[in-house]
């Protein structure tokens, strides 16, 4: 009998340590699991991390492209069949050296600067519809000569057909121009075009509004180069030279709303308003 008892004991003792050790086994198991768990969790939110991060590296590397593009003089909006009246001015003995070709550069760019560039900023920060249409309408009863005019228009249109087929990411571009043209309301100006496309493509108000004074500085640059005012070379030294103060006007004039736009070399625009009527002439204004 004590025999017996004994063994029964031993197996009971038995059977309580290999309970003990399979608990023991089975809470050191829970936390393995529980460390394999929260690795993984920690993999998953690094993935998506690193997933967003790429894809918004891959957004700003596009923009970067789509900025490149906009400038490009390989986009064909008819820039380069425009003088900003230089062409004119040159006809007038306004500008016969490239001393005179930088002054006049300048003071183009300041008028673009305050004249054109509200226009721009107003569009790319609110690029809609109603905005866009409504400073169509304005600029077009600001607009004082009807050279400007028509380049204006003649180069927004351009620019709005060119990137509605480019942009087709951007569908409401291709809406907003069907939409304007079958109205009939709308002129397409080339600054608010410009800054509507702009701010519709990601484009910052800054970067915007940078680009639309390199592109008047690289047309009447452009058009010095083909009226033998200056030569290839030295266009790109003058070009340079001029970056700086297009750099300082662009400070001077960006982020201005339209009720302050305003003429800043009202002679420039009375000599472009000139330009239909010279006997010959090389650009459409």
């Amino acid at each position: 009998m004590p025999k017996t008892v004994r063994f029964i004991g031993a197996f009971f003792s038995t059977i309580v340590d290999a309970i003990i050790i399979f608990l023991l086994l089975l809470s050191r198991l829970n936390l393995i699991l529980s460390a394999c768990f929260a690795m993984m969790e920690d993999k998953v939110e690094v993935k998506d991390v690193t997933e967003q991060f790429s894809s918004s590296q891959q957004s700003d590397s596009l923009l970067q492209w789509t900025n490149w593009q906009l400038i490009d003089s390989i986009l064909p909006t008819g820039g380069f069949a425009h003088s900003l009246g230089l062409e004119a001015a040159m006809q007038a003995r306004i500008v016969s050296h490239p001393e005179d070709l930088q002054s006049y550069i300048i003071h183009t760019l300041e008028n673009t600067g305050s004249l054109l560039l509200p226009f721009v900023y107003s569009a790319a920060t609110s690029p809609d519809f109603q905005t866009w249409q409504q400073l169509d309408m304005i600029l077009d009863a600001t607009l004082t000569n009807e050279v400007s005019r028509k380049a204006s228009v003649s180069q927004g249109s351009a620019l709005m057909r060119v990137s509605s087929s480019v942009f087709t990411e951007i569908p409401s571009l291709k809406m907003m121009r069907n939409l304007s043209l079958s109205n009939g309301d709308v002129h397409f100006h080339h600054a608010p075009v410009f800054g509507l496309v702009c701010g519709l493509v990601g484009m910052d108000s800054e970067t915007c509004q940078k680009a639309y004074m390199f592109i008047t500085m690289r047309d009447i640059i452009s058009a010095a180069t083909r009226l033998n005012l200056v030569g290839p070379l030295g266009a790109a030294v003058l070009q340079h030279q001029v970056s700086f103060v297009a750099e300082e006007l662009l400070k001077k004039w960006k982020n201005r709303g339209v009720d302050e736009a305003c003429q800043t070399s009202p002679l420039l625009d009375t000599v472009q308003g000139c330009h239909s009527y010279l006997f010959s002439r090389l650009f459409c204004s």
